[in-house]
């Protein structure tokens, strides 16, 4: 009968998540995932399996946990056009530039390692797609709400969305000024968001 783990597994996927997301795939090493864990080589892989199983289990969680929260803004959103302007300025939300240069885990990953690991891009078109989908509703909404043009197309904009915001990430990991990544961001949705015609 094996033995009930004592360790917060929450908190130990958290800590990799972090060292994952602070040094990307390559350079992290399983000595540093041993350190941040504080567990052993045999429990580590005893519960994660080896470094490639736990960074997909980490990225799904990372991705998981971010499509819930777009959903849950959604429903909770006064406006749907709200939801998207929010999304497309999230990676410039931190005043001090920490978080755009830090990025997104998904999309740091996704330009590492989608080229040489089919799972690791399969879950940025899982997470992609989904997140296309969440912003189609949202617009979708703002055009019932008179926020957007009736005769624009809310998936084809969504992608548009995604694509945009991607590069804003992007580009905040150059440590673009913050400052310049927030015009950046709201000269694209000026752009990519038609206003209905009175």
């Amino acid at each position: 009968m094996p033995r009930p783990r004592e360790f917060d597994e929450d908190r130990v996927v958290l800590a990799i998540r972090d060292e994952f997301w602070d040094k990307g795939y390559a350079a992290t090493s399983m000595d540093d995932l041993l350190r941040v864990s504080g567990l052993g080589k045999g429990s580590l892989y005893g519960a994660f399996g080896d470094k490639r199983s736990l960074f997909l289990r980490v990225l799904r969680a990372y991705d998981d946990a971010n499509l819930l929260m777009l959903h849950e803004r959604l429903a909770s959103a006064a406006r749907g056009i709200d939801v998207v302007h929010e999304f497309m300025l999230g990676p410039t939300g931190d005043p001090t530039g920490a978080t755009a240069r830090r990025g997104c885990l998904l999309a740091n990953s996704n330009a590492e390692l989608a080229t040489c690991t089919p799972d690791v891009a399969a879950e940025a078109r899982r997470t992609y797609d989904a997140i296309a989908t969440i912003l189609t509703s949202a617009l979708e909404r703002a055009q019932r709400e008179g926020d957007l043009d009736p005769d624009a197309d809310p998936a084809e904009i969504a992608r548009a969305v995604l694509a945009a915001q991607l590069g804003v990430i992007a580009l905040g990991r150059t440590g673009m000024d913050v400052d310049a990544l927030t015009t950046m961001a709201q000269s694209a949705l000026a752009r990519l968001l038609p206003v209905p015609t009175q």
